[in-house]
């Protein structure tokens, strides 16, 4: 049941990256207005209110407030700070309205906040089973809500969308959007439309098929479903997409591979945005599943629509209208669901105003789209990349020899994190210029030649390929932390070109927000909210907020006065895959909410972690077969939650200084009968044999015995 309270990377990154270091490595603020469809219309830049997951319809994260600018960012301060009820990835964005803020945390716990104060309103808990976190491949995270006539809309990790009431925490309804008997998730915020709330699913690593639907905001009664990838036994369903299927995305699939039994993918996982002169949602599509193409769909070399694509429904019906597909058979998984910005751009005939679709995705390239059809008008790479000799007249990428080589194997920029993630990027329709949170992130890809009974992962890619069983040294270890590096990158998608670049010491930054008065504001991995210039990147402004930053910032405005809000709480996909790069000696506890405003004084506390005793919990043993055969079956089935080479960025335990790594029969208690399932840390009885786990176990304690672990 739900509680209400109230109160006044991969292994083949590293592999990739042990060969280089071996080699040496070559105006002003707007009245509020009721939350709702005419209100999110009229306001046409986020004003006094955050009323959309992206400020408005549009999705530009531009605030046209103006009180915080250039000239006095040096008297911001703390104007409260809230410690929210969970940690583990806080990827949210806070809606505020009516003077109250909502924001959630992981596992989908939505907090109820007075926006001027930070006093808690309410939490509303749904209750989730911890067990459905194995089903997540990037953390038990929650992006936030959607507001409507004083109703917030929620959706839950696993699967359900519940409309709240956003004055007591109590549910209204609660409808379950997925097949539960499949590895499906929610973690992105949904978007109100008129009558209708919308939202999507993920799940595409484990294996199953992808699509988007729409719920009467009222009832909760599903009104339509547009699925994104065939129905494999090519019947019609009833869905907004069948005919649409039948004659374009049946053609591009053969009839055998593993699409024809774990769904192809495609799932809808994060931008949804409503392209209101055109009456119309817009969308983006996630991977195919498996990644490898060669096992998903090995006979019909098609281009598997509509994964990796961004695709245009009709707003009243779901009905299809257009697509383009920015990954044509997907092999790498470069989704297309990042996020998806509509503006007017001086583009059409003689320089008059088109209505455009803006999305820098994963594959490496901003795309500039004509929002009423689809047409592509340009696109250019945003940062290195190898898969393409760049793109043709139609915007389809000309693959490189070291995309698809003969024997599988590559080593591709940007890799699955992607060269842009899911961290939103913003607009300055002032500037015409888009601000992406961007990365440089190759990767290696190994190809199984088979389905493999042995992983829950299915991306038909091997994990441990290239991976060494002995720990590595700390100037190897050095040398891998050097080699990733985030951007924040001014781009200019007239010219398709940077107007300016910063770079960052680390992948994976928070989102990005806008202002009218021509400020960026951005969170780092490092814990630091900083202020540029929007002009010309010039930091003016920085913060340390004592914990990693993912999510983006907002701004809103109370009683004159103007408040900068972000989350921090460090988690999600990156931390879990990449946790050598950082190795924390403290466990970081829950997420929080920061809040300022000119001439506030307050300070943000210290966190209360928990220090890591780094101490082998046991003597090594086995011998090189067992420590192999560990590194393989701790890669497959481990390392995607606890890290390469055991070392976790501390979002979960670090295995190597678990008492359970000591005790045997503690640690197959654990593995195999699933004893702490209620935490989240389900059986893998079908994935592992005893056997299997008792090598896992002696490849953990040899990785707490080596140098870098010191």
């Amino acid at each position: 049941m739900p509680i209400v309270t109230r109160s006044g990377v991969s292994a083949l990154t590293v592999a990739l990256l042990l060969f280089t270091a071996a080699c040496g490595q070559q105006k002003p603020a707007a009245a509020p207005a009721a939350a709702g469809e005419d209100s999110l219309a009229a306001q046409g830049s986020a004003g006094a209110e955050w009323l959309s997951y992206g400020g408005t319809y549009d999705e530009q994260r531009h605030s046209r407030l103006t009180q915080i600018n250039k000239d006095n960012l040096d008297q911001l301060g703390v104007a409260w700070t809230y410690e929210m009820r969970s940690g583990r990835g806080i990827e949210t964005t806070p809606i505020v309205a009516d003077g109250a803020m909502y924001a959630t945390s992981s596992w989908s716990i939505l907090h109820a906040l007075d926006a001027k104060t930070g006093k808690e309103l309410w939490v509303y808990d749904p209750g989730v089973d911890k067990a459905v976190g194995v089903d997540a491949c990037c953390d038990v995270v929650n992006r936030g809500v959607a507001i409507k006539d004083g109703v917030i809309f929620l959706g839950v990790i696993d699967g359900r969308l519940e409309a709240i009431d956003a004055k007591t925490g109590k549910r209204i309804w609660s409808v379950q959007t997925v097949d539960r008997s499949k590895p499906y998730t929610v973690t992105g915020a949904p978007r109100v439309v008129g009558d209708k709330v919308l939202i999507g699913n993920g799940g595409a690593e484990l294996g199953v098929r992808g699509y988007l639907s729409a719920y009467d905001v009222k009832t909760g009664k599903l009104v339509w479903r547009f699925y994104t990838v065939p129905n494999p036994k090519m019947q019609p369903d009833g869905a907004a997409s069948d005919e649409v299927l039948a004659r374009l995305g049946n053609a591009t699939w053969g009839k055998t591979g593993r699409w024809t039994t774990d769904g192809g993918g495609g799932t809808v996982w994060d931008s949804i945005v409503y392209d209101e002169p055109n009456r119309q949602i817009i969308f983006g599509v996630g991977n195919a599943s498996p990644w490898n193409a060669a096992l998903r769909d090995p006979t019909s070399k098609g281009d598997n629509l509509f994964v990796s694509s961004i695709v245009a429904v009709d707003a009243d019906t779901g009905k299809y209208k257009w697509h383009f597909q920015t990954t044509p058979r997907d092999n790498w998984d470069y989704t297309a669901t990042q996020t998806i910005i509509l503006a007017n751009l001086p583009l059409g005939e003689n320089g008059t105003p088109r209505r455009v679709v803006m999305q820098a995705p994963k594959n490496g390239f901003f795309y500039v789209l004509d929002a009423k059809t689809g047409q592509f008008i340009s696109g250019n790479n945003f940062v290195p990349q190898n898969w393409t000799t760049g793109l043709d007249a139609n915007g389809r990428p000309l693959e490189t020899a070291e995309a698809r080589p003969a024997n599988g194997s590559s080593v591709l920029m940007p890799g699955p994190q992607g060269a842009h993630n899911w961290h939103p990027m913003a607009f300055n329709p002032d500037l015409n210029l888009a601000f992406i949170p961007a990365q440089e992130l190759p990767q290696g890809y190994a190809p199984k030649a088979e389905a493999d009974p042995h992983t829950k992962w299915n991306t038909g890619f091997k994990f441990e390929d290239g991976l060494p069983v002995d720990p590595v040294d700390p100037a190897t270890m050095k040398a891998m932390r050097a080699a990733f590096k985030g951007r924040l990158i001014a781009w200019d998608p007239i010219k398709q070109a940077p107007r300016w670049s910063v770079e960052l010491p680390t992948p994976s930054n928070g989102g990005v927000l806008s202002t009218a008065s021509g400020l960026v504001f951005q969170g780092t991995v490092a814990g630091d909210l900083v202020g540029y210039d929007a002009a010309n990147g010039k930091e003016l402004w920085r913060r340390n907020l004592k914990g990693g930053i993912m999510a983006p910032p907002v701004s809103y405005e109370i009683d004159g006065e103007q408040y900068l809000a972000i989350a921090s709480g460090w988690g999600g996909a990156y931390a879990l895959a990449a946790g050598f790069l950082f190795d924390p000696a403290v466990q970081p506890l829950n997420g929080r909410v920061i809040v300022f405003k000119l001439g506030a004084k307050g300070e943000i506390p210290d966190h209360q972690g928990v220090p890591i005793d780094r101490k082998p919990q046991a003597a090594k043993f086995g011998d090189p077969a067992m420590l192999q055969r560990g590194l393989v079956a701790y890669s497959r089935n481990c390392m995607v939650c606890h890290g390469p080479m055991a070392i976790s960025s501390g979002v979960l335990p670090d295995l190597r200084w678990s008492p359970l790594s000591g005790d045997a029969d503690a640690w197959r208690d654990v593995v195999i009968d699933g004893s702490r399932r209620e935490a989240g840390m389900v059986s893998f009885a079908k994935q592992l044999s005893p056997e299997d786990a008792e090598a896992i176990r002696a490849y953990v304690v040899l990785q707490a015995h080596g140098p870098a672990a010191k």
